[in-house]
């Protein structure tokens, strides 16, 4: 299975290293951001799919959803894949020997364009269980592809993606006593948010990238059943426009969603449909900014990148593109 797409900012060539980093962010979460780095493609082209919600052992259409993501990657050549959580249901990994990670994960993505590196980000079920096994390197063992980590930057030549840990972010799972959360490595949660948010800042105010998308798990902005978070609008929307992000990619929500901001050129899209959704939660009032798409099944989306062009399909789970999106990036205009 390939893994060779990632590799450390400082070590090109050495994979040993980048594992390194990553043992040590397991055991210090305040360490400064990894950087990774991805090529792009011959022609200076970047292409990958996003899903989020998905790690249900192939039930809830996830299987059907894995299927088509498989079509598409061929079709479109994608350089790796992105998750935006919630990744094994629904309490994450109960440790490194789980079966849930190759009985939702492996076994399910087998087709030959998915096997590129995946990048993933942890959802707030993944914080159900252990969360050092599942952004653990060992892991790797079992399945080259896998990459998640609590928060991480990826550099392309034409793109950067700021993975940011969003579930800390919201105080009511840390009053939930319905559930078990494993808060290892996160608190004091003020520390933690504010080593974080000190180090986001300092990465997209130094990104030359001419592409800024920002990866978390919970929305920004939504039309579903959580809707908007109110800690990521307040804490790190006004960061988002002040460094001219493009794109706040998230999962969560059990849809498709694209909404467009009104008052920067921030597009806030959601693909948090890998497997379970959840028919008729849209929130028939949901005015604040523009919402061009909406869909309540499952499915996936698409993202294409050029230096000035960037193109956004959504895809339901028998292939069908649901939505489209195009944007010129010297005029910040989108048709």
């Amino acid at each position: 299975m390939a893994g060779h797409g990632f590799y450390s900012k400082s070590q090109a060539s050495c994979i040993g290293v980048a594992i390194l980093f990553c043992t040590s962010l397991v055991i210090s979460s305040f360490a400064e951001l990894e950087r990774l780095e991805h090529p792009v493609k011959g022609d200076g082209s970047l292409s990958f799919l996003v899903v989020g919600d998905w790690g249900r052992r192939g039930f809830y259409n996830q299987s059907h959803v894995a299927f088509q993501m498989g079509k598409i990657g061929e079709k479109l050549d994608i350089d790796f894949v992105v998750s935006t959580g919630d990744n094994f249901y629904d309490n994450g990994l109960t440790g490194l020997n789980d079966q849930a990670f190759e009985e939702s994960f492996t076994k399910i993505y087998t087709a030959t364009s998915l096997q590129k590196q995946w990048y993933s980000v942890l959802g707030n079920h993944d914080y159900r269980g252990d969360v050092a096994a599942q952004v653990h390197p060992a892991l790797r063992k079992v399945d080259s592809r896998w990459l998640c980590l609590r928060s991480f930057i990826l550099n392309t030549e034409i793109a950067g993606l700021f993975f940011v840990d969003t579930t800390p972010f919201v105080i009511d799972y840390f009053t939930d006593m319905d559930h078990t959360y494993d808060w290892r490595g996160v608190t004091p949660r003020k520390a933690y948010l504010d080593s974080l948010i000190k180090d986001l800042e300092s990465a997209l105010s130094e990104s030359t990238a001419r592409w800024k998308i920002v990866v978390g798990h919970h929305a920004i902005k939504s039309a579903g059943y959580h809707g908007d978070t109110k800690e990521l609008n307040d804490l790190l929307l006004p960061m988002l426009k002040a460094y001219n992000v493009d794109m706040y990619v998230n999962g969560h929500d059990h849809c498709l969603e694209h909404i467009s901001s009104l008052d920067s050129p921030i597009q806030y899209l959601t693909s948090g449909a890998g497997s379970k959704a959840w028919r008729g939660d849209l929130n028939q009032n949901y005015k604040e900014d523009d919402l061009k798409f909406f869909y309540d099944g499952q499915g996936f989306m698409a993202v294409q990148l050029t230096n000035n062009d960037a193109e956004i399909k959504f895809y339901n789970a028998f292939g069908k593109i649901l939505h489209e999106w195009k944007a010129l990036k010297e005029l910040h205009s989108a048709v």
